[in-house]
């Protein structure tokens, strides 16, 4: 008589059990694989001071009357950037950010607006000194409004500069129109920050293709376009004479560049070598050099990080994480990835990380 006897089968459920968790292992193990490889090679393993304080130049807020200009933004976002208080202080403790530069951006404000976000932001700072800086929010479509309003914000406030719309509905900062508010930048020595802005209306048939209108609106944003027209701008400037015109100027453009460091050295060679832009008292290499800073806002890979380290003097290079559109956290982790990539010295990291943006603003945390 046959045995009745089946081999025992445990179920998925019994096997995933029985695993070992993989996680613990290699915690477990570590400890004794650095020790034997330290003991077999002599090496040294990398010790790291602790963490530099972290100044965020490019994070974002607003007020109720200008959030509703754009009904796309999704509600939580909103709620992040009306909040000045609890909930940022929390993530900001999160990713370390210890000093914050607020701004609202790509919004199109009046005068009015503009000077009721600086009072905002102004209150928001008095209460937590250590912990916010402000941008002015500025009437650009009113030159002489603006510099005014960037006056009152830096002399009254306290603020350190303005960020401003990359474009004013169309129009760029090449028209000399434009120039008093810059006049008035370079008397107060204080930095503009060149922001992206939603594209001009009659921009909208660019982005178009045989695809659905989200991906449309995704490339006129931050999929491609907003960035590309900053890098754009930076060269209408230059061709312009606008730093002939102002040698002292500060501009800071986020992104890592805007796209700008990749081709540097294509648009130097193809526009000054070879088709003769017309010749300006400072090459654009040297106005580079001299006028712009970066910051990494919103990107945190190491591949446009090597690029920029290539590009720019490292000292112009400045920590942005572009809250809430990203999180202190991603930032955090980002650093720490930079830190140990052997990219940069302990020196050049503590100078992206804070002292940089204390050298350019002019402040101390």
């Amino acid at each position: 008589m046959g045995s009745s006897l089946q081999p025992f089968r445990p179920s998925a459920g019994e096997v995933a059990s029985r695993q070992p968790n993989t996680t613990m292992i290699v915690l477990a193990v570590l400890p004794l694989v650095f020790t034997f490889l330290k003991a077999c090679t002599g090496a040294v393993l990398p010790q790291y001071p602790p963490l530099p304080p972290f100044i965020a130049l490019e994070e974002h807020f607003t007020i109720a009357e200008i959030a509703v200009q754009n009904t796309a933004t999704p509600p939580w976002i909103v709620q992040k950037l009306l909040d000045l208080d609890g909930l940022r202080l929390e993530e900001m403790d999160q990713g370390r950010v210890t000093k914050q530069f607020l701004s609202i951006g790509a919004a199109t404000v009046n005068l009015s607006q503009s000077q009721d976000a600086n009072n905002v932001l102004a209150a928001a700072i008095n209460k937590h000194p250590s912990r916010f800086g402000g941008w002015a929010t500025i009437p650009i479509s009113d030159p002489a409004a603006a510099a005014d309003e960037l006056t009152r914000s830096v002399k009254k406030l306290g603020f350190v500069g303005a960020l401003i719309n990359n474009h004013d509905q169309g129009k760029f900062y090449d028209n000399a129109t434009y120039w008093p508010f810059f006049a008035r930048a370079q008397e107060l020595n204080v930095p503009i920050y060149l922001h992206p802005a939603n594209p001009a209306r009659e921009w909208a048939s660019r982005f178009q293709g045989n695809y659905p209108q989200s991906i449309a609106s995704s490339l006129g944003l931050s999929g491609w376009d907003w960035h590309q027209e900053v890098g754009f701008h930076i060269l209408r400037l230059f061709n312009s004479g606008f730093f002939d015109e102002f040698p002292r100027i500060k501009i800071i453009i986020g992104h890592m560049g805007e796209m700008l460091t990749f081709q540097l050295d294509r648009v130097i060679d193809v526009g000054e070598t070879k088709r003769g832009w017309p010749a300006r008292q400072r090459d654009l290499r040297s106005v580079w050099n001299s006028n712009i800073w970066i910051t990494t806002s919103g990107m945190f890979s190491l591949a446009p990080f090597a690029c920029l380290l290539r590009q720019m003097p490292v000292d112009r290079i400045l920590y942005s994480v572009d809250w809430p559109y990203s999180n202190n956290t991603q930032g955090l982790e980002f650093m720490e990835k930079v830190r140990r990539s052997g990219l940069v010295t302990e020196e050049q990291f503590q100078g992206i990380a804070y002292k940089n943006a204390q050298s350019v603003l002019q402040v101390q945390v």
